[in-house]
């Protein structure tokens, strides 16, 4: 039985939601089915202490996921709301039957990297700001005028560079930072960021650049399964050989056009079903979706079981263990796709004629 997960923490300082996509040893996924779970918070490291442990027995829904509530299970040991996420790092255990039982077949774990605030918030010290005030300060002024200017007379700020630093300096710099000037600067708070595994921009975020505010997502079901040829039905040369990120959307276009003039019958195929489709998620509709590249495919590959999990929680399905067309030429007959399987993704060339399955992608 193979395990995917991840962990969102809520707001609420008593638990946190841990979600699972499960599947059997033939990689099939557990529908509908009661599994038994034992969850533990190990402190230190993989094989630290268990400082809280947990059982819980969970039913699958009908596409495997499963979802647990930490900190609401039947207690084995321990005490969730003493725990002093302060004193980290923490990392979570889970060890599960697929029969419901407590016969644990396969266990994982995996570093809580991100402690919530909420949970923090109950462990934090407690600082008095006036146990830093010395019995003998004399506080010179109890009142300042909302525009009044402080000097600053601390001997070691007046000998730093920090210490030429003038008004005219601020107000010039306030005055010359524009947009442009942001764009420079790379990152800057408040700009909306992204994280592989988010469901975002139409679709699960898969890739994202140095900045977190671009990237890469995939639809989050197939536009076709072992049904969609790569060509439309004669053969030749459509110049589509780019890999790479962002390989894939020149690519369709150039197969797509290559198509018109070699000649097309009329029936879908790969990039005509990318570059045709509609997606409307939240009330926002997104048509620039394209075939991918084979680098793009083994992306997807590295986090199929993040993605996996979104998907499925939000009304899509898993990656299949299944040929996907790329957007790749290998020559006037063949493409190449790829398998992407728990073990690792590989990729070959077919005859164009091939049936195999198709997942969308879009940049934004």
């Amino acid at each position: 039985m193979l395990l995917f997960a991840s962990n969102a923490f809520g707001q609420a300082p008593e638990k946190f939601t841990y979600q699972a996509v499960v599947r059997d040893a033939n990689n099939a996924l557990l529908n509908t089915q009661q599994i038994g779970v034992q969850v533990s918070i190990l402190q230190g490291s993989a094989t630290g202490t268990p400082v809280y442990v947990e059982t819980h027995a969970p039913t699958t829904n009908v596409n495997g996921l499963v979802s647990l509530e930490v900190g609401e299970g039947a207690v084995v040991s321990g005490t969730f709301n003493t725990i002093d996420w302060a004193d980290g790092p923490y990392f979570i255990k889970t060890e599960t039957d697929p029969n419901g039982g407590s016969n644990y077949s396969i266990s994982g774990t995996s570093q809580l990297v991100t402690v919530p605030y909420a949970f923090y918030a109950n462990t934090a010290n407690v600082a008095n700001v006036a146990d830093s005030i010395s019995p003998n300060a004399t506080i010179i002024a109890d009142s300042v005028s909302p525009n009044a200017i402080l000097n600053e007379l601390d001997p070691v700020f007046d000998t730093s560079v920090a210490g030429g630093i003038t008004t005219n300096d601020t107000m010039n710099w306030n005055a010359h930072t524009d947009s442009t000037d942001i764009a420079q600067m790379g990152y800057v708070a408040g700009l909306k960021t992204y994280e592989v595994g988010d469901f975002a921009q139409g679709g699960v975020v898969f890739w994202v650049d140095e900045t977190k505010q671009h990237g890469l997502v995939c639809m989050k079901e197939n536009l076709a399964s072992n049904s969609t040829s790569w060509y439309a039905g004669t053969y030749g040369t459509t110049r589509a050989v780019g890999d790479g990120i962002y390989g894939g959307e020149s690519n369709t276009n150039l197969i797509i056009a290559a198509q018109i003039s070699i000649g097309d019958n009329g029936s879908d195929y790969a990039a005509s079903l990318c570059s045709d489709a509609e997606i409307t998620e939240n009330g926002i509709t997104y048509g620039d979706w394209y075939l991918p590249s084979k680098e793009e495919l083994y992306l997807i590959g590295a986090n199929y079981a993040t993605i996996d999990v979104t998907a499925i929680a939000n009304g899509g399905t898993a990656i299949a263990y299944s040929p996907y067309w790329t957007s790749m030429e290998v020559s006037t007959t063949n493409a190449i796709y790829v398998v992407i399987t728990p073990t690792g993704t590989s990729d070959a060339t077919v005859n164009k004629a091939a049936t195999f399955n198709v997942r969308a992608i879009r940049a934004f």
